[in-house]
């Protein structure tokens, strides 16, 4: 039976004594012989897994009597229709490409959005599926990692079937550089630090993730002041993992989530001082460079995108509603302009 007789439903089993000490992940697949393990994983990892009515990880092991249920959304439409979107692209040959995503630019297609993505984009550039990888499948040709929605940056683009595994690899293996501006309401302690806090689903909250369930995922986050105006921290961070929303999912749990990020606690238009400041519309989080060794020649290849206007701008009339130096800023910020 195809996956799409299968999906938009609640699928329940009950353990059998057969199947104890199963991982959940192996125990899942072999229920459904329509969904690969990989599959499977994902939807684990977004929450529509249930064990006795607790979200487990891939690793769990079933027991006998558990009941386990999977919720299998709707499959999207096969492959993504080429548009002609504007994309700025930082660095191209024939294995890699580097883009600067905007803030407000979903990757990818998925639920809620259809039109309009980086994928659209690439294959209106590249002219088709053929001047991309594939390994990702119809909805994700090019793709190796993602930035969220609301964080613009660099993003790697993967050309070839040998770049994509490749550079997956690498990400893997934190091989990758991934280094973000973020700027933070409130103040943080000290002038560097590492946070190291696992980050799973939400349980309550599905479009979130948490530090709070030990269970999850380790997360390791390097930070570094650049700025201190009032208030709030201008930070440089370093991801030495990839887990959704790592950056704004940290920084909240300590107190100090990212200017404009709703999600996570931060209000929606900040104030300084007494000054009630414009909103931002979207989250002050910048993927400002990736490095990188090149798939095939294995060079080493450094990308940088400039900090976007309408987040220079805001630093800008932050400094200024505080009457804080603005050669301090420029100062901060230099090598990110």
């Amino acid at each position: 039976m195809p996956e799409s007789l299968i999906t938009g439903r609640m699928h329940r089993f009950t353990v059998p004594p057969e199947s104890a000490g199963q991982r959940l992940d192996r125990f899942l697949a072999s229920q459904l012989a329509e969904l690969s393990r990989s599959r499977v994983q994902a939807l684990i990892e977004e929450g529509r897994v249930r064990a006795n009515g607790i979200a487990p990880k891939a690793s769990h092991r079933v027991m006998p009597g558990e009941t386990i249920s999977i919720e299998i959304p709707p499959a999207p439409p096969p492959g993504v229709a080429p548009e002609p979107i504007p994309l700025e692209v930082l660095y191209e040959d024939k294995d890699v490409a580097a883009i600067n995503k905007p803030a407000g630019m979903i990757v990818h297609p998925g639920a809620g959005a259809g039109s309009g993505t980086v994928v659209a984009a690439l294959l209106a550039r590249y002219g088709g599926p053929q001047g991309l990888s594939d390994t990702g499948g119809p909805l994700r040709p090019g793709i190796v990692h993602r930035l969220d929605k609301g964080t613009s940056g660099v993003i790697a683009i993967a050309r070839t079937g040998a770049a994509h595994q490749k550079l997956a690899a690498d990400f893997r293996d934190r091989l990758v550089e991934k280094t973000y501006l973020a700027l933070l309401h409130g103040a943080l302690r000290g002038d560097s630090g590492t946070i190291r806090l696992p980050i799973a689903r939400d349980l309550r909250r599905r479009s979130r993730m948490t530090s709070r369930r030990p269970e999850g995922r380790s997360a390791h986050t390097d930070w570094r002041v650049l700025l201190r105006i009032g208030k709030f921290t201008l930070v440089e961070a370093d991801l030495r993992t990839g887990r959704t929303h790592q950056i704004r999912v940290h920084f909240s749990a300590l107190g100090c989530p990212v200017v404009g990020d709703t999600l996570y606690g931060a209000p929606r238009q900040e104030r300084a001082d007494s000054q009630l400041l414009p909103a931002l519309g979207r989250n002050f989080l910048h993927a400002a460079r990736l490095a990188f060794r090149h798939p095939r020649t294995l060079q080493p290849i450094e990308v940088r995108a400039p900090l976007p206007a309408e987040l220079a701008s805001y630093l800008s009339a932050l400094a200024a509603a505080l009457k804080f130096d603005s050669a301090s800023v420029d100062a901060a910020l230099r090598g990110y302009l």
